[in-house]
């Protein structure tokens, strides 16, 4: 388990009652085991960072991006790579989510 602030994870609490249309619609395809039996975790704390959804048995974390995003780039970019030094892969998508199917079919690839 990687060690994370305290205020981290209240923080992660808060963001768990805020989520996104998109996050909301990922996460009821995610939760109670449906993809592969793999637990997801929504809104998880690794280190300073909340990732929105994770699956530490694949180390597996799942970004839904939305359109703040393209100004954060290179916020992105150190944090998928602090996660992919833990050994963590990091599949990410826009918070559109048109085709929530196509997701689902790259999560379970991957």
């Amino acid at each position: 388990m990687l060690p994370y602030p305290r205020k981290q994870k209240t923080f992660a609490r808060g963001l768990c009652h805020s989520q996104t249309d998109a996050e909301r619609k990922l996460w009821s395809r995610l939760r109670d085991r449906q993809v592969c039996n793999a637990k997801f975790r929504r809104q998880h704390p690794i280190g300073p960072f909340v990732t929105d959804f994770c699956c530490m048995e694949n180390r597996l974390i799942i970004k839904v991006d939305g359109s703040e995003h393209m100004q954060q780039a290179q916020a992105d970019q150190k944090r998928t790579l602090y996660l992919e030094q833990r050994g963590f892969r990091v599949l990410r998508f826009n918070e559109a989510l048109a085709s929530i199917d196509g997701v689902m079919e790259q999560i379970v690839r991957t």
